[in-house]
């Protein structure tokens, strides 16, 4: 493949109006968020539930690739592998290989991503199973004094190593360093340490010899922290996140598909909205990588049970087709009442075609 296939499938990635769905919880994150539902935690369970995502009428319309998890890759669904219903849809299959977040040695409250050992048989195995893309998450806290020196080093280093191996497999990374919004922090800290984390980041892919234009940067916005007194405004995120972006990610970069991190769905489509609306012509595509903010409505209207299963499809229609508006600029809040009706209306339409 080389480098002008790597370009191509992280264009496509980031394609218009199009954004990427992150499914990609571990067996003990879901197994958690299934629970606090009331959902009981098994394979066929946790399968059913990505098939409902994965197999949503109209939805491709608006996803661009799927990053899973080392179970869903592998899963069938009556007979049919779940990547290849992906495929069939046009949606890019993609994978996550860090193995999870430790405990730092030598510092105190900070990790390190895990997962380098071996990475390059995974990756074999992962692009034999049909995986055009891959995502390693970084974990950066923020305090008065956090984070360490080491930490950006060391998370910086571990990203660096992955999306080179990644490259080399015709397998295109998807760099990824959460600044977590917990705490108490001010936005403009949070921008510091974005800053500074991302000069790392592309420092250490130079270093490793990443090719910039095969790949793409999954960052989280620059954002008061969650237990602050005094919000940012939708503007002030925006304009903050702009900043920083333009000062740190180089134009050969294809595209910045920001992370949720925890804000709320509507808070995460909001703040894309607003970022696109002031971006101008940035060198770099601008749009989403979200997990829970795509998911949430859709996971508390299934709760596990067939007869809730087409309506918790239309509740992840119409966050897709929310964020996939902010991409462009375009989102409005009525379009959250608006999208009820023509959701179901694309979802009823579907099944008939099926």
């Amino acid at each position: 493949m080389r480098l002008q296939g790597l370009e191509e499938i992280a264009n496509a990635l980031v394609a218009d109006c199009k954004g990427i769905l992150a499914a990609d919880e571990s067996i003990d994150t879901l197994t958690r968020r299934f629970e606090r539902l009331k959902i009981r935690s098994t394979p066929e369970s946790r399968r059913d539930y990505r098939e409902l995502l994965f197999t949503t009428p109209g939805a491709a319309e608006f996803i661009s690739g799927v990053i899973m998890y080392d179970e869903t890759i592998r899963q069938d669904s009556r007979g049919r592998p779940l990547r290849d219903i992906l495929v069939k849809q046009g949606v890019i299959p993609g994978i996550k290989v860090d193995t999870g977040a430790k405990p730092l040695a030598g510092s105190e409250g900070e990790t390190i991503t895990e997962g380098l050992d071996d990475l390059r048989n995974r990756l074999t195995e992962y692009r034999t199973m049909g995986a055009k893309f891959a995502k390693w998450r970084a974990v950066i806290r923020i305090t008065d004094r956090l984070p360490s020196q080491m930490c950006i080093s060391a998370a910086a280093h571990g990203l660096g190593r992955y999306a080179s191996l990644c490259q080399e497999q015709d397998i295109v990374p998807i760099v990824e360093p959460e600044v977590l919004m917990d705490g108490s922090h001010v936005i403009e800290r949070c921008e510091e340490v974005t800053s500074e984390v991302l000069h790392g980041v592309f420092h250490a892919l130079y270093e490793n010899g990443v090719a910039l234009e095969g790949m793409l940067l999954k960052p989280s916005m620059v954002i008061s922290g969650s237990l602050c007194q005094v919000q940012a405004s939708d503007t002030e995120v925006a304009e903050a996140t702009l900043r920083c972006m333009r000062r740190h990610v180089p134009a050969a970069v294809p595209g910045v598909v920001f992370l949720s991190g925890g804000q709320s769905d509507v808070a995460a489509t909001k703040h894309l909205n607003a970022i696109n609306q002031i971006s101008g012509s940035p060198p770099w595509k601008i749009s989403f990588s979200y997990g829970r903010a795509l998911q949430d409505q859709a996971l508390a209207t299934w709760l596990g049970k067939k007869e809730n299963y087409q309506e918790a499809q239309r509740a992840y229609y119409r966050r897709a087709k929310c964020n996939a508006a902010a991409a462009a600029g375009r989102y409005d809040a009525t379009m959250e009442k608006e999208l009820i009706r023509e959701s179901d209306s694309a979802h009823q339409s579907g099944y008939e075609d099926d």
